[in-house]
């Protein structure tokens, strides 16, 4: 019986502990499931992190101004990669905003950003060489806004900030062109309207009526500068239609370059015999045809060429205009052996108002100082370029270029508006 009841304390012994074996393999295999588990779950969150960063940084890349994120020592937590082609692609993160600009105002501007506790919208114009584009910049004087704010849930005594940065310099230079074209055409009214109302009160006041030969002088002056008058007003309306958006509506159709000439030569002819001035025409296909607006194309070479006769006033000046089409453009131009062009004016001459010689006496009217400018928009118009060199008393040449898929696409605009062929 003892045997018995031992042998029983053994067997429930080794049950006990063959129970004990499986409760531990079965927690050991739970353990196991559960961190493969928590694995797995972690393996997702660290990829749904990456790719949630991923898009983060997609989303803020395809943004065309530049975007940071700085903490509150002015240290760059995040640059998209606009903010990294504005600086000129040097690296951005984890340097501070005084590092990596050498400018005082773009950092002031920056720095206000991050020391105020509102939102801040700041202004900032830089002449090119202080751009942070550096040697990239080659527009002039450019502006860019700086929009800074707090990004909200970051703490409030270690504040991170976000920063936007626009370029605004297109924005800037077309409103400075807006200021200046409406200053220039106000002093070029103001000028002519000044010497014919002058001219009204010699004549009512002073008795002069009377004086035929001097009335008659007096309304000679006045004629001439009304004539100016309305040749600025319809200067300014043509630039006006080419910018307006109504260059898109060119009436284009086929016309011979050599009838178009032979128009601009027949307007100008009193002029070309006063100077005695020689007319030569380099041609070696006088049949050619250009697709386009001839409205516009007469204005261009009578510009060309007017400006030739009225910048040299003295006898014998010779005036070239010239074609050739090769397999890619057609290439137009005007040339004389005039006083030339300094090199210093090179570069502005196509501005509006711009003249090399300024010329405001009574007698010598010398244009609107528009010509060069409604021609340098005509052509773009066109999809063709203008470019002047300048070897004063060789040779002065305006070279014109229109790429024959620029003349293609014109054709073809007017095949689809139904435009006569």
């Amino acid at each position: 019986m003892t045997e018995f009841l031992a042998y029983i304390s053994i067997a429930a012994a080794v049950a006990a502990l063959v129970a004990l074996a499986l409760v531990a393999l079965r927690l050991r295999r739970a353990r196991r499931e559960f961190e493969e588990e928590v694995a797995t779950w972690k393996s997702r969150a660290d990829l749904d992190f990456k790719q949630a960063r991923k898009v983060r940084q997609q989303l803020l890349d395809a943004l065309a101004e530049g975007f940071l994120l700085v903490d509150s020592d002015s240290k760059i937590l995040f640059a998209n990669k606009a903010a990294t082609e504005t600086f000129q692609g040097r690296e951005l993160v984890d340097r501070s905003i005084p590092e990596i600009l050498l400018d005082q105002r773009m950092t002031k501007a920056l720095m206000h950003g991050l020391e105020s506790d509102e939102p801040t919208t700041t202004r900032v114009i830089l002449p090119q060489q202080a751009s942070p584009l550096g040697d990239l910049e080659q527009r002039g004087v450019n502006a860019w806004i700086i929009d800074a704010a707090r990004v909200s849930g970051s703490p409030d005594d270690k504040p991170t900030t976000r920063i936007v940065i626009r370029d605004v310099t297109t924005e800037h230079q077309t409103e400075q062109i807006r200021k200046d074209f409406v200053a220039n055409a106000s002093h070029e009214l103001r000028t002519p309207l000044a010497i014919i109302n002058g001219y009204l009160e010699n004549l009512l006041d002073d008795g002069l009526l009377e004086d035929p030969k001097m009335a008659r002088r007096f309304l000679k002056v006045m004629r001439k500068h009304t004539e100016r008058i309305s040749r600025i007003v319809e200067d300014m309306l043509v630039i006006s239609r080419l910018e307006s958006g109504e260059a898109a509506a060119l009436k284009v159709q086929p016309f011979k370059l050599r009838s178009c000439i032979q128009d601009v030569l027949e307007r100008l002819e009193l002029v070309i015999q006063n100077q005695q001035a020689n007319i030569h025409i380099e041609m070696p296909d006088e049949a050619l045809v250009l697709q386009g607006d001839r409205f516009y194309w007469t204005q261009v070479l009578f510009n060309l060429v007017e400006n030739a006769l009225k910048q040299n006033a003295s006898s014998g000046l010779n005036v070239t205009i010239g074609c050739v089409r090769t397999t890619e453009v057609t290439r137009i131009w005007v040339a004389d052996d005039g006083v030339g062009i300094p090199s210093s004016d090179l570069a502005h001459i196509f501005r509006r108002f711009y003249r090399v010689e300024k010329h405001h006496s009574q007698e010598e009217i010398k244009g609107t100082g528009l010509g060069l400018s409604i021609v340098k928009r005509a052509i773009e118009a066109h999809g063709g370029s203008i470019k002047v060199s300048s070897t004063p008393g060789n040779d002065t040449r305006f070279t014109i270029e229109i790429p024959l898929v620029a003349s293609n696409r014109l054709s073809a605009k007017e095949t689809d508006e139904n435009l006569p062929t």
